[in-house]
């Protein structure tokens, strides 16, 4: 059996001493630190001002769901609406000229009314001295279904162009 002697034994208790304080610092901060989480967690939980995390949390779940749905809802309506313009006539040009020699002004023209495949219209009014005359001619793909005139042919490439 080793026997220590009265000073080898002072060191050991306070050694074991600063020990046991620094535990009981560890153990204090250790609750400290346990309480504030706990805290939070009831926060989050029980909520402030009567809303809970998880409420809000399932509340934002639910609009984020029904935007979804709005958005699919718009979608439709957008490719709805991409199909009806498409059919639109959005293809216009006007082209003003003179018929005849002797006639100022460029009262004569031609009008091309197409849509995005290119169908449609062209019409031509032509201005004489005493009269006016007015032809429609249909046009599909693009192309007129009766021989055109070079101002005609001019407002379907503007048409076309635009």
């Amino acid at each position: 059996m080793v026997l220590l002697d009265s000073d080898t034994l002072q060191w050991v208790a306070l050694v074991a001493a600063g020990v046991a304080v620094l535990s009981l610092g560890l153990c204090l901060s250790l609750i400290l630190r346990i309480h504030r989480i706990s805290q939070a967690y009831d926060g989050l939980v029980a909520g402030e001002r009567g809303a809970s995390f998880v409420d809000a949390v399932r509340r934002q779940t639910a609009g984020i769901d029904g935007l979804r749905a709005d958005v699919r809802v718009l979608r439709d309506d957008l490719s709805a609406a991409r199909a009806d313009l498409s059919d639109a006539l959005r293809h216009v040009a006007v082209v003003r000229y003179d018929a005849f020699g002797d006639m100022g002004g460029r009262l004569s023209w031609s009008l091309a009314l197409l849509d995005d495949g290119g169908d449609g219209v062209v019409l031509t009014s032509i201005h004489g001295r005493s009269e006016a005359r007015t032809y429609a001619k249909n046009v599909t793909a693009w192309v007129c279904d009766q021989p055109t005139s070079p101002e005609e042919e001019e407002a379907l490439g503007f048409a076309r162009s635009a």
